[in-house]
């Protein structure tokens, strides 16, 4: 028996089946299986605008195959698009309206299969929420990567426009650079081409075992991208006939196989936020404290944008996120036993995927670090974690003392950064930017992208409750936990407290004691919401802190 039975079987079926007549649906069609796609598809998201094309090509894939597609929507936003101003706010949050949306439509609808077409930050990590929540047959078949820009004969990416105007700042790049920049660092359509948040996630997609090979590697302007669509159509009636289902794939192991890619790729640090709340709805609770330990094992074998010169099209010629898993196999670093939506194991999907590229992809024996790309830090101004890009962080700011520069927003830090307030040596502390304090969590890609624009990305560290663009770069420690809002330590700062921050060492502390800091806590009081009505103010009552995923969970009475 089929889910969708439920709304085309039987003569209490009739009244559902005179409205799919509704919609021109013949017999034969609800004799098959019914395949909802998920299109994420917009006219505002350069990384969504081809997904049209894309959820075109799954549909055929699927009737090929002998299932009847149904397209229904999700929403995106374009974080770019959304940095610096109150619509950052809004990104976060989207995650889990994404997620619960696509469980509404599901069920209400009783598809016996999906295929997620998601492409940017959020829809991929939201899109595998539902599908562990949901829990029928699916794949994912993302839009691909934008291409590298060029510029002055360089490569060039959404990073890079975002320093120039830093650059712009400190007087080191005029108006018509900054112009040129604007016009060229973005030239096709897909999710920004560095190792930003979006390639991250697509990437650990087929870590994860829920993408076909090149879901997060094949750019999104090459026709093979459509083929891998039919694919992804024809493989999930695959998928159906077999009873597959995404929790079946997303087990424990495969998160832990899935964070060892992270760290050799060097991902972004909101995979941390996303990777623990995809695993809590499959049932899996995922402590971010494991993250140290497998960087320990982990060599990092990727410098893409921005932490290097190389790009997602480069990965993709290199061999791809395959390629990268056959290399960390070469140390038994990788469970090879594990199913996916190919419905073959790991090790089967990865053999004689070889490195192609060893500049590119660095060889295990031979790689840019032995630990992995990002680390989890703690200490007395992040007693449950902190996390940093190590892989994009200079030699001489893996360790770093200096002053706190204390601002309470993002826009305060901005200023000072663009008004040459900040020197070298300074630490600035960004606060009250957290899941409940901002509310929502912004990205502090702006001010990032200031302090190494102005030239002070190897001499000035930042820390924030917020949390960081796949594009920063530098000594950047976000997801400070416990968060300004709830009284954590980073609320009690004060200007001019020496601040100590090891990467290496995983620590991260401010020089006052334990008395200073209960005597702070002691005076310390809550700040009323910065919004009281919407989304965001229902975000804010139920959203958890940085360390567990920024799940949503209802308090207790």
């Amino acid at each position: 028996m089929k889910k969708s039975d439920a709304v085309t079987k039987g003569m209490q079926q009739a009244p559902h089946r005179s409205l799919f007549n509704a919609l021109g649906m013949t017999k034969e069609e609800l004799e098959r299986p019914l395949v909802g796609i998920v299109s994420s598809y917009n006219e505002i998201v350069p990384g969504h605008m081809n997904l049209d094309k894309i959820v075109e090509a799954v549909k055929m894939g699927v009737a090929m195959a002998g299932g009847t597609p149904i397209v229904f929507p999700a929403i995106a936003v374009c974080d770019g698009i959304a940095m610096g101003h109150i619509g950052m706010k809004y990104s976060l949050v989207t995650r889990d309206l994404i997620c619960d949306s696509t469980e509404c439509m599901a069920m209400a609808h009783a598809f016996d299969a999906l295929v997620m077409v998601p492409n940017c930050d959020k829809n991929v990590p939201g899109l595998l929420m539902a599908a562990a929540r949901i829990n029928v047959p699916t794949i994912f078949v993302s839009g691909g990567p934008m291409l590298a820009g060029h510029v002055k004969g360089q490569k060039r990416s959404l990073s890079s426009m975002f320093e120039a105007v830093g650059s712009y700042s400190a007087g080191t790049m005029t108006e018509e650079d900054v112009e040129e920049f604007e016009n060229k660092v973005c030239p096709t359509c897909g999710s920004c081409s560095g190792m930003y948040t979006a390639n991250s996630m697509n990437c650990l997609t087929e870590a994860l075992g829920m993408g076909l090979r090149g879901n997060g590697t094949i750019p999104a302007v090459y026709s093979e991208r459509l083929k891998l669509a039919k694919h992804a159509g024809m493989q999930v009636m695959e998928l159906l006939r077999k009873n597959i289902r995404p929790r079946d794939i997303m087990t424990e192991k495969a998160f832990i196989n899935a964070l060892t890619v992270d760290m050799a790729l060097g991902c972004s640090t909101n995979t941390m936020l996303h990777l623990p709340a995809i695993a809590h709805e499959a049932g899996v609770e995922l402590n971010v404290d494991i993250a140290n330990e497998i960087s320990e094992r982990t060599p990092n074998l990727c410098h893409l944008a921005p932490a290097g010169p190389t790009y997602m099209e480069d990965l993709n010629e290199a061999g791809g996120v395959y390629a990268v898993m056959n290399e960390l196999t070469k140390k038994n670093l990788l469970d090879t036993s594990l199913l996916t939506v190919t419905g073959k194991t790991v090790g089967e999907n990865i053999a004689g995927c070889v490195n192609k590229n060893p500049e590119v992809i660095r060889p295990i024996d031979n790689p840019y670090s032995p630990v992995g790309g990002l680390a989890i830090l703690k200490g007395n101004l992040a007693p449950d974690s902190g996390i940093v890009k190590r892989s994009a962080v200079v030699p001489e700011m893996l360790k770093h003392e200096g002053p706190a520069r204390v601002f309470d927003c993002e826009e305060d830090a901005i200023a000072a950064i663009k008004g040459g307030k900040i020197v070298p040596g300074d630490v600035v502390v960004i606060r009250y930017e957290g899941p409940k304090g901002g509310p929502g969590m912004r990205e502090m890609l702006n001010p990032t992208s200031a302090i190494a624009g102005m030239g002070l990305g190897s001499s000035v560290a930042l820390i924030t409750d917020g949390r960081f663009s796949g594009a920063s770069r530098g000594a950047s420690i976000g997801h400070v936990s416990p968060e300004a809002a709830v009284g954590g330590p980073i609320a009690l700062v004060e200007e001019g407290d020496i601040i100590q921050i090891d990467i290496d060492a995983c620590t991260l502390n401010v020089k006052i004691s334990d008395e200073e800091m209960a005597a702070r806590k002691a005076k310390w009081q809550p700040r009323q919401p910065k919004v009281t009505t919407g989304y965001l103010a229902r975000y804010e009552k139920m959203v958890t802190s940085g360390n567990r995923g920024a799940i949503l969970e209802i308090k207790e009475n």
